[in-house]
């Protein structure tokens, strides 16, 4: 079986670079290490990091792993920016939002299906609806998939960003904020959010599965390009973890414990909000996050000259993926 999760990636050639736009190129020389993101968001991340999955894979070859923590989808994609990192964990949306931007990177894969964003607010604010928050002040980390949550709830309720005070922090100071009474609301981010839910007695006042856009991979495009033999062993790996993940449910929420230092009660409660069944990117992922993008530029955070759509099929290319997969 260990030899069979480490071959089925074995199909991806130059040729399926060809299909996705890109150019072949020779395999690159081994690079001495190879550097990607964890992320408390992220639980396959945690698996690999902590056994050693792909230490174990690349030792043969000389490569040295090196992990990166990325505390925001934000933060992620200005690693890929600027190079840092090879691979980097987001929301589907940030990586839409990174794409517009002018990052050079490509989703590859969909590591968790979760519902990690909510609205939350204190007891005492008296907000209980989306409405209620016009005039009052909201915690949000720019460029992340809890603030495309807000964006799209506020439209839901007839309200723009102008009708709100935004507060720009990363999740962590979010949080803090909204139970220091600094701020009204939040737009949260898991296991922080669980955390705040249950510790601190916060509430998720608005919620909509619908409005989170899945969590994926995404590899620097030069990478992809010119190690794509190293972008099989990582997606390999990743299967890997997914494997242990659902085998092992208790093992993934002690290490995620541990790792972010939450009570268990904590570390349970993201896992519950978190579907691991995802894997390879699709049709409806692709729409999911396209549809995050047009929410975006009907905000006016996306420019009107931009083609939504034309730019989420270069950030998502179905055909590489199918490629990956084997099927192409």
């Amino acid at each position: 079986m260990a030899q069979d999760r480490r071959g089925f990636l074995a199909s991806l050639s130059a040729a399926a670079l060809i299909g996705s736009g890109m150019a072949p190129a020779a395999r690159a020389a081994d690079p001495d290490t190879l550097t990607l993101d964890w992320a408390y968001y992220n639980p396959l991340s945690l698996i690999l990091r902590d056994r050693g999955i792909l230490e174990e894979r690349l030792k043969p070859r000389g490569i040295d792993v090196q992990w990166v923590q990325s505390l925001g989808s934000n933060k992620a994609v200005e690693f890929l920016n600027a190079g840092s990192i090879a691979f980097g964990s987001t929301a589907g949306a940030a990586a839409l939002l990174g794409r517009v931007a002018g990052a050079p990177i490509r989703t590859v894969y969909v590591y968790s299906q979760p519902e990690w964003t909510a609205l939350v607010t204190r007891p005492d604010t008296g907000i209980g609806k989306v409405a209620d928050l016009k005039g009052r002040s909201v915690a949000v980390t720019k460029g992340t998939d809890p603030y495309v949550f807000l964006l799209r709830s506020l439209q839901g309720a007839g309200l723009t960003q102008n009708d709100v005070q935004l507060v720009l922090l990363q999740h962590d100071q979010g949080r803090l904020a909204l139970e220091r009474g600094d701020v009204d609301a939040w737009a949260g981010l898991d296991p922080m959010m669980a955390q705040s839910e249950l510790e601190a007695g916060s509430l998720l006042f608005h919620r909509d599965p619908g409005l989170n856009s899945y969590g994926v991979l995404n590899v620097q495009e030069e990478f992809l390009a010119s190690s794509p033999d190293l972008v099989r062993e990582v997606l390999s790996a990743y299967e890997q973890a997914r494997e242990i993940a659902k085998a092992e449910p208790e093992a993934l929420a002690e290490l995620l414990a541990q790792t972010a230092k939450l009570s268990p009660e904590v570390a349970a409660r993201q896992l519950e909000r978190t579907g691991l069944d995802e894997s390879w990117p699709e049709e409806r992922h692709v729409e999911t996050i396209q549809g995050a993008g047009l929410a975006l530029q009907e905000a006016g955070i996306i420019a009107a000259d931009i083609d939504v759509a034309a730019t989420t099929a270069q950030l998502v290319d179905l055909q590489a993926v199918a490629s990956l997969r084997g099927q192409g």
